[in-house]
């Protein structure tokens, strides 16, 4: 085996278990998920197993990355990223980002609303800028109304709904912080 392989392969154990400490997600959780065994897991961590495609696309799938991050393969110079939305329940999500952990940017498109608003807590921290439509976050106990060009900001720790505030579609540009990451915004002072 050539040395560039052998270097490429020996670095995808530790940085399958970087991704999966930055998640938060045990080796038990992993498993359920992929259907790959604990022991095959954690040897594939410690370098101890070789990183297959049938061990990389479970796990590829599970973390929400593209191969080539799992294994650092150079880049093409294609600086374009090739975006595959995902529909959750009625709204699309369109990821905007590639890499694994930290702040993640996605574009949003929310239907008109059906039923009675369920607020939902998690881990992490959100900020999002409607682009089109209207926006209604309810927040704990308040409820809110974006228009384009607006944006908010709020720990996902609260109690939190978002969705259409009217009969139209909403499109929104969201970012989302797992570990409580905030947006730091800084406009010039005087006015351009």
């Amino acid at each position: 085996m050539d040395d560039e392989l052998t270097t490429v392969l020996a670095a995808v154990g530790p940085r399958l278990r970087a991704l999966r400490r930055l998640r938060e997600t045990t080796l038990t959780d992993l498993s359920e998920t992929t259907g790959i065994s604990v022991s095959t897991l954690s040897r594939l961590e410690s370098g101890q197993r070789k990183p297959t495609l049938e061990l990389l696309l479970p796990l590829a799938k599970a973390y929400g990355v593209q191969m080539d991050e799992l294994v650092g393969a150079p880049l093409t110079g294609d600086p374009r990223i090739h975006m595959r939305p995902v529909v959750r329940g009625r709204m699309t999500m369109v990821p905007l980002t590639r890499r694994a952990g930290g702040v993640q940017a996605y574009k949003l498109l929310i239907p008109a609303a059906s039923g009675e608003p369920e607020q939902k807590t998690h881990e992490g921290y959100e900020w999002v800028y409607v682009l089109s439509g209207r926006l209604r976050v309810l927040l704990g106990d308040q409820d809110v109304v974006l228009a384009p060009g607006e944006a908010a900001e709020f720990d996902t720790r609260v109690p939190h709904w978002f969705g259409s505030a009217d009969a139209g579609t909403v499109e929104v540009l969201s970012l989302f912080g797992r570990q409580g990451e905030r947006a730091h915004l800084r406009a010039r002072a005087g006015g351009a």
